[in-house]
């Protein structure tokens, strides 16, 4: 690979809302000695040269088919609906391209692997999108971890909310209510919050869950309509850590009025608590306290502010920006730094193993 910079196409790029505009363009524009994104294959022609026009991108592809075969792209991003995860990011490992994919990588944990072994076969830098391992703050956790500020850690307990869900939605949204899409509450804003628990603490030992849905439908509120649902709105898990340590999980849909995202961790020597306002820990500021031998309380326990220097102000953008650098990285150097495919594929398997301990009556 060259020094020149990174040549990006959006697969799914809309300037006017949604998560690539609103994280993936300002993380980049924050890298733009590295990065150039250079065109935009969107569900149409006309709509992917609104957006080309609205961003100044040299390039509006006719179709997705088009973007992947461009000599002028060295990065395909794919920021769309998950059902179409499997069939766009094959077209561009086929093509040789280098990939940046949103998490979930597919729909379940069978597309995963297919997307993973595809990847390895071709050699190309293979990135799934689960941000919130970068976040400075989960590196930070993880850091005092390993320095020992908790001890031997005993326990940890997650309760989270997804925002989504409940019993509201707008059409657009609709399709996480569906679990046949794959993008369901255990699958997008846990699964996230669990990929950054699992590099703080480590592997998670046996897990049992259960499911339950206090909204068998779902109002669409700019259409009017009543549908149904099929994804769970109560997550619930527990069991052990690898090492032995207790987890508790409890993800609901919505928000609550209380805190939306609370991640303690209870160890022989100390206390560590991370909250937020949201339970996508991948994509909200989180705030960490600590307490250890003889405090009483709670204390800030933040990264130092210059860790934040010369990364975008917003948590989303920047954990993304953050990814993106790995990125840059393994391209270049042939490391594999940022998350890969295959990280996605374990993340994967312990959403379908939650899944599957669902399942099982009683």
């Amino acid at each position: 690979m060259t020094d020149h910079p990174i040549r990006v196409g959006f697969i799914g790029l809309n300037p006017d809302s949604h998560w690539a505009a609103t994280a993936h363009i300002p993380a980049l524009r924050a890298l733009s000695d590295t990065f150039t994104v250079v065109g935009v294959a969107n569900s149409t022609p006309e709509s992917g040269r609104h957006t080309a026009e609205a961003l100044g991108l040299p390039h509006a592809f006719a179709s997705a088919k088009d973007l992947v075969a461009s000599p002028e792209v060295d990065l395909v991003v794919v920021t769309v609906k998950v059902p179409h995860h499997l069939e766009l990011v094959t077209a561009a490992l086929e093509a040789g391209k280098h990939v940046y994919c949103e998490w979930p990588l597919g729909n379940g944990l069978v597309e995963a692997r297919k997307l993973a072994q595809l990847a390895q076969e071709r050699g190309v830098v293979a990135v799934a999108g689960t941000q919130a391992r970068t976040a400075l703050e989960v590196e930070h956790v993880r850091k005092l971890i390993a320095d020992g500020y908790v001890g031997e850690v005993l326990s940890t307990t997650l309760v989270g909310s997804g925002g989504n869900w409940a019993g509201e939605t707008t059409a657009d949204y609709y399709y996480l209510f569906d679990k046949k899409n794959g993008a369901t509450m255990q699958s997008i804003p846990l699964a996230h919050t669990l990929a950054a628990m699992r590099d703080v603490l480590g592997d998670f030992g046996a897990l049992s869950a259960r499911f339950a849905s206090r909204f068998d439908t779902v109002r669409v509120t700019d259409t009017g309509e009543t549908r149904p649902k099929t994804a769970p709105d109560q997550i619930m898990a527990h069991g052990t850590l690898a090492s032995g340590a207790a987890v508790s999980i409890h993800y609901r849909g919505g928000v609550c009025r209380g805190t939306n995202l609370l991640w303690e961790i209870n160890g022989t020597e100390g206390d560590i608590q991370v909250t937020a306002g949201l339970g996508h820990a991948q994509m909200v500021p989180l705030t960490v306290r600590g307490a250890r031998g003889e405090d009483k309380t709670l204390a800030p326990l933040m990264p130092p502010e210059s860790a934040y220097a010369n990364w975008p102000k917003q948590a989303a953008a920047r954990n993304v920006a953050r990814i993106y650098a790995r990125l840059a990285d393994d391209i270049r150097h042939g490391t594999r730094t940022a998350p890969t495919f295959q990280d996605a594929v374990a993340l994967h398997e312990w959403v379908d193993a939650i899944e599957q301990s669902a399942e099982v009556p009683g």
